[in-house]
């Protein structure tokens, strides 16, 4: 699988990024879990140690420029250079009419979803380019496929991540960096319960959202954490600037 090497997951604290920050542990890499709640990165990364791994947990909001390059360095004191960087870190999906979204909710949304992500590729990409190798996945949504009604910032800003990783592939792929993006599907996660607890998928719920899902069943935090780990590996070297679905067939 290769050597071992430093990771950095945002928002690795729950859900998702949870998942994310055991897998590539499991893989055998040094994990630095940065989530906006310390109590959980701390708590991530003591799981992970237990299950025979090694991690760092890190407060920060990813929107603060000044403290995720003080997490980095902090991450390279203690673990080495990272050279795996997975944007998982968001907010803002849940539904609002579009003329009811207030600039404060837009501005909020797109500086984590979007500018936190730069701020992170900003802050590591220069350990990537300096080793001669390099990986960032980063974590958007399916939302940005076709679109979502009442999730105008979100949709918005997940696909600027879109954006943003088909751009720093073409630029960083000759120095041995590849970049691409996760939009996940249906995701089990406590996030997905909330919002299905506040009515936004209908009185169906995720019953009904199962039911016309291809593979005929929610994904799991795991799936995607699969995806990342591969994408991680030396030999997908050669995989970059790629949207990759992962999302039981409901966005082909």
């Amino acid at each position: 699988m290769g050597e071992q090497r430093v990771a950095i997951v945002t928002g690795g604290g729950s859900g998702i990024g949870l998942a994310i920050s055991r897998r590539l542990a499991s893989d055998g890499h040094a994990v630095a879990v940065l989530d906006m709640d310390p109590v959980a990165a701390g708590a991530a990364a003591e799981a992970v140690g237990a299950a025979g791994g090694s991690a760092i947990g890190l407060g920060v909001d990813v929107s603060d420029r000044a403290g995720v390059f003080a997490s980095v360095d902090q991450a390279r004191d203690r673990l080495g250079p990272p050279v795996i960087l997975v944007n998982n870190a968001g907010t803002g999906a849940t539904f609002e009419r579009f003329l009811r979204v207030t600039l404060e909710t837009w501005e909020r949304v797109v500086s984590v979803n979007l500018t936190g992500a730069f701020h992170c590729c900003q802050a590591v990409l220069p350990d990537m380019v300096e080793a001669g190798w390099g990986r960032i996945v980063n974590i958007s949504s399916s939302s940005t496929h076709s679109g979502q009604p009442l999730l105008g910032p979100y949709v918005s800003s997940k696909s600027g991540l879109n954006g943003l990783t088909k751009s720093l592939a073409l630029e960083f792929g000759p120095k041995g960096v590849t970049v691409n993006a996760i939009p996940p599907g249906f995701i089990d996660t406590a996030m997905l319960r909330a919002s299905e607890a506040r009515g936004e998928f209908g009185p169906g719920g995720v019953d009904d959202a199962v039911a016309r899902t291809p593979v005929r069943r929610a994904g799991q935090p795991e799936d995607v954490a699969a995806t990342v780990s591969f994408l991680c590996r030396d030999e997908a070297g050669y995989i970059t600037g790629q949207i990759i679905g992962v999302n039981g067939g409901r966005n082909t």
